[in-house]
């Protein structure tokens, strides 16, 4: 099993208290965290900080601890820029960037980024490809249905042939394009583990299908939640947490998180164990840095230690 830990990314009525959020990352390296993961919401109701900037600023915070985005929805983002930008954090970590990325969903507000809701998913591909010829070595010679490149384009990240990239997907579509085109899966925090354990079942599916060793295949979940000796008050604060980041555009949220006291939050997560995921994305949610670090020590002393025996 490998346990990261989410980064405080909320920016407060006062700014960001950088001096908390690099005690934070500090401490989760110290506790042998495997990563810490950012998320991205570039239109939504929560003060989210830019996720690759952030991991910039983390980069030069942390020495160990992987660092990784999930989901960058990079069907709406200019393949090209976002190539350059992640190579450089690959560059700054010395070659410790994970990658979530996701086509998106047709809910999305693809109008605000000038993208066609009837050709996404072909943008997507073809951003993807371009991506990986400019991490190539060599010059990139890449003529595709929406972008042309071509050109010796640096920087080239440290991981060869590149960062992994987790894929964040749900249909039985995605989940093969996934397997095709990725190297890991995430499972999202707005997700409850019975679905979670649905879409790894159509993973494995499309795993064999493809020839390829699931054991050479991540399958990872981020999973809100809250510990608190008092049952309620952990089901009130992360139920807080989820509505300041989703607001109430998504149905269910009540079902996804893991909260009580630590033995309840022990069985939540050796759920999501079961159902199939080998790295756990633990995401407090208190919406401070200082809230989030009591949840990671408590994590760390009171959690961890019983899903690992």
């Amino acid at each position: 099993m490998r346990f990261d830990i989410s980064v405080p990314q909320f920016s407060g009525p006062d700014g960001v208290d950088a001096a908390a959020l690099a005690a934070y990352l500090r401490r989760a390296e110290e506790l042998d965290f495997g990563g810490a993961w950012v998320m991205e919401q570039t239109l939504g109701p929560a003060p989210l900080l830019a996720p690759l900037e952030t991991l910039g600023y983390l980069a030069a915070l942390t020495e160990r601890i992987r660092l990784g985005v999930a989901v960058l929805v990079t069907s709406v983002q200019s393949p090209a820029h976002l190539a350059g930008s992640l190579a450089t954090i690959d560059l700054l970590s010395h070659g410790r960037l994970d990658i979530g990325i996701s086509a998106g969903g047709g809910f999305r507000k693809f109008e605000a980024f000038d993208v066609d809701r009837e050709t996404f998913v072909g943008r997507f591909l073809d951003g993807l490809r371009l991506m990986a010829d400019m991490w190539a070595e060599g010059p990139v010679d890449h003529e595709g249905a929406f972008f042309t490149v071509r050109g010796d384009i640096q920087p080239k990240p440290v991981q060869r042939p590149r960062p992994p990239l987790w894929f964040g997907a749900g249909a039985r579509t995605s989940l093969r394009r996934a397997v095709r085109y990725g190297d890991a899966f995430m499972g999202a925090g707005s997700n409850s583990t019975a679905r979670f354990a649905g879409q790894v079942q159509n993973l494995r599916v499309a795993l064999e299908e493809a020839d390829r060793d699931p054991a050479t295949f991540p399958i990872g979940k981020r999973a809100y939640l809250a510990v608190d000796d008092d049952p309620a008050a952990a089901r009130r604060s992360v139920l807080d947490g989820l509505r300041r980041i989703y607001g109430d555009s998504v149905p269910g949220l009540d079902e996804v998180a893991v909260a009580g006291t630590p033995d309840d939050v022990t069985a939540g997560l050796a759920e999501v164990i079961a159902a199939g995921a080998g790295t756990l994305l633990l995401n407090p949610i208190t919406g401070t840095p200082e809230g989030d670090h009591e949840q990671m020590e408590r994590l760390a002393a009171e959690v961890i230690p019983q899903l690992s025996d």
